[in-house]
């Protein structure tokens, strides 16, 4: 952590006190008091730029991840505050590109790729065309092919959450994690499926 031009307000001063805590000594406490400090205003940000509670959540958790990891590179001349709002600005900017061009029908068909087809599923279906029931058989057997690309931790958290219908919680409990890293897995594993289904959409 570069020292020069640190500026010299009593929030900088206390921040960076805090910050050396961290770095320096592994001071958990530290670490808590910096995140208590922004993260209400880092969350209503992000609020702001995702429009949903639950993504926000996640990505303020993933921001604080992210700052907390890389503090050595955190440069003491700008606020710690500008350089946190930046890295929630860019996840933010990275998620809203990922989930923008995620098919409309992407969350649907994760619901129902655990059954040989969404035919049957309910009584419209039933006006449905050879075609189309020949379409939705294809999507949900590229979508399954998709998921079991996934590195195996992801490929499990949405086993549980779509083809087994778990809570968050009931996944928690089952896989011995956090609620906010099955939050942030599950998260993570829809951004990959994305980008791999992706060419699919492009065909279709």
């Amino acid at each position: 952590m570069n020292t020069s031009n640190t500026c010299q307000t009593e929030k900088a001063k206390r921040d960076y006190v805090l910050l050396r805590k961290a770095l320096d000594h592994n001071d958990q406490q530290a670490y808590a008091e910096l995140m208590r400090l922004y993260r209400d205003s880092i969350y209503y940000m992000l609020v702001r730029m995702v429009k949903n509670k639950d993504d926000a959540e996640d990505l303020t958790l993933m921001t604080f991840g992210k700052a907390f990891r890389y503090l050595d590179k955190y440069t003491p001349k700008y606020a710690f505050s500008t350089w946190l709002y930046r890295i929630a600005l860019n996840n933010s900017i990275d998620f809203l590109r990922v989930k923008n061009n995620m098919p409309q029908y992407f969350e649907e068909d994760l619901y129902t790729s655990s059954t040989t087809s969404i035919i049957d599923k309910s009584e419209d279906n039933l006006q449905r065309t050879p075609e189309e029931e020949i379409i939705d058989k294809q999507r949900l057997q590229l979508l399954r092919a998709a998921v079991s690309e996934l590195p195996d931790r992801y490929r499990r958290v949405i086993e549980l959450r779509y083809y087994e219908d778990l809570a968050y919680e009931e996944i928690a409990e089952r896989l011995s994690l956090t609620l906010s890293n099955v939050k942030i897995q599950i998260m993570r594993a829809k951004q990959m499926l994305a980008e791999l289904m992706k060419p699919m959409r492009n065909a279709m």
